[in-house]
């Protein structure tokens, strides 16, 4: 049955879709076939993945696979770091939950999946399964070749990891193609994060590892939705062709094993940079901001970003008397990366927050869409195309705004539909 949250999530997307409008480049052309089949295509898989019969045997065997990686992971961790990673304890503990070290319990996950995917990239498993979700969105959504195996490639690997995939045809995208690229690219996750996501929510949330893997799949054709309203792509242009023989390749599994670990050790360390620098950035506001009170509190950069995103928050399906707690998450989410959202998501006890709104957060906060990435994805394009630097510096504010109205969006088409499919 409907109700009157999920009209509230269909508002939520018509909000959305009209913003990308309102900064349109050509407002003229707004792809309403594009938008009927994104949606179409974001409903179908959300439908695919939970409401047909079996689905929750599935649910449940990815939830296994979640489980088993971090137990091994665990294995290797605690090698390594001993008592650090969880080992055994060499003094008596009075608060097992301060255990927890993010350095040494969940970014070693990362290590171990990237090595895992370069593995099955080697061995074709991942190439095929990106082939056919590229065939799935050139014919449901009309994109070229090269674009369709991008966006495609954006699910499971990193947003500077799948340009690689069609490193031959960078020069030959179109700007509307090479916008979209980056707007899906902020839009997804890795499958490396994607699992240390799992991970995180894991206790807190039923089929966790199910709905992350489900939001980053829908949130590819919500991002080329958005790119293609804000930027449309000229008649005629557009469409490079791709032979799918991609340039991401290995020597030997072996070599696939080193290289995946080396680019997961670079994913590793930049994810502790940034977090790093910018909480400690957010913190140093906070002391600067320590003398001002509001509504009988401190006056905090959570605050603030709880206050400004709320209306957000209650757009994608949230019960208003949660949106503070949610828009906060969701400021968190743009300053302070998504890791750090997702930690402290699953640090919300389950009977502070309804499932509902922890699974729209779960959804709105699965993509790389923050200010610490807008560095990344212009170094990263930069060296792979030099030649377009000075475009995509002109294009990657716009691209975080289209990624990060992409999770929303795929937040609020999953907050429209009946919560039955979801138990």
């Amino acid at each position: 049955m409907f109700s009157v949250l999920n009209l509230q999530s269909l508002l939520g997307l018509v909000v959305i879709v009209g913003a990308c409008w309102a900064l349109s480049e050509n407002r003229r052309a707004f792809p309403w076939r594009l938008a009927l089949g994104a949606v179409a295509v974001q409903a179908g898989l959300v439908l695919a993945l939970f409401a047909i019969p079996g689905s929750q045997g599935l649910l449940a065997a990815i939830t296994g696979a979640v489980d088993g990686l971090a137990m091994a992971t665990n294995q290797g961790a605690r090698f390594v770091f001993g008592y650090l990673a969880g080992g055994d304890q060499p003094y008596s503990v009075t608060n097992q939950p301060a255990l927890f070290t993010f350095a040494f319990q969940v970014l070693p996950l990362i290590l171990v999946i990237s090595a895992l995917s370069a593995l099955l990239w080697h061995w074709r498993v991942l190439k095929w399964i990106t082939h056919g979700f590229g065939f799935l969105f050139q014919r449901t959504m009309g994109l070229g070749g090269a674009s369709a195996l991008a966006v495609a490639a954006n699910i499971f690997l990193g947003m500077i990891e799948s340009p690689i995939v069609i490193r031959a045809y960078l020069d030959k995208l179109t700007r509307s193609e090479l916008f979209l690229m980056m707007v899906v690219g902020l839009a997804t996750v890795a499958g490396s994060t994607m699992v240390a996501y799992a991970a995180i929510l894991g206790p807190v949330m039923a089929n966790a590892a199910g709905h992350v893997l489900v939001a980053s799949i829908i949130s590819a054709p919500a991002g080329v939705l958005l790119a293609r309203i804000i930027i449309p792509e000229t008649p005629g242009q557009g469409g490079a062709h791709a032979d799918y023989d991609s340039a991401l390749k290995y020597d030997s599994a072996i070599d696939a094993i080193v290289k995946g670990t080396s680019d997961g050790l670079m994913v590793v360390l930049n994810i502790s940079a940034v977090l790093i620098v910018f909480v400690a950035l957010v913190a140093l506001v906070n002391v600067m901001m320590g003398g001002l009170w509001l509504f009988d509190g401190p006056v905090t950069v959570e605050r603030l970003l709880g206050w400004l995103f709320m209306p957000v928050a209650w757009l994608t399906g949230v019960e208003w008397a949660e949106a503070g707690k949610a828009g906060w998450l969701l400021g968190v989410k743009l300053t302070l990366t998504e890791f750090v959202a997702f930690i402290e998501l699953g640090k919300v006890p389950a009977g502070e927050m309804s499932e509902r709104t922890r699974m729209l957060m779960t959804y709105a906060l699965c993509g790389f869409a923050n200010i610490g990435s807008v560095g990344i994805t212009v170094t990263g394009l930069s060296v792979l195309m030099p030649e377009r630097r000075e475009e995509v510096l002109g294009l990657v504010w716009k691209a975080l705004f289209g990624g990060f109205l992409a999770t929303l969006m795929t937040a609020a088409v999953v907050g429209a539909m009946p919560a039955a499919i979801f138990r």
